[in-house]
């Protein structure tokens, strides 16, 4: 079986628990954070609503 990619991402994570995803070959971080049910869940009040991981491996999967 051929390797056909490698992904090289760095993730921060920030004091809120925002976190910043580097992912190689791209130059702006995608941002990650929590919204909705998963800031109700964690009893936060985040600055900015973003979207959470849970969601892009959703978005991921269904495209």
């Amino acid at each position: 079986m051929e390797t056909i990619e490698i992904s090289n991402i760095t993730v921060e994570l920030d004091q809120g628990g925002d976190r910043r995803a580097y992912i190689a070959d791209f130059e702006e971080p995608i941002y990650y954070g929590m919204h909705g049910g998963v800031k109700d869940f964690y009893k936060r009040v985040p600055e900015v609503e973003r979207p959470s991981t849970l969601d892009h491996i959703v978005a991921a999967a269904g495209g």
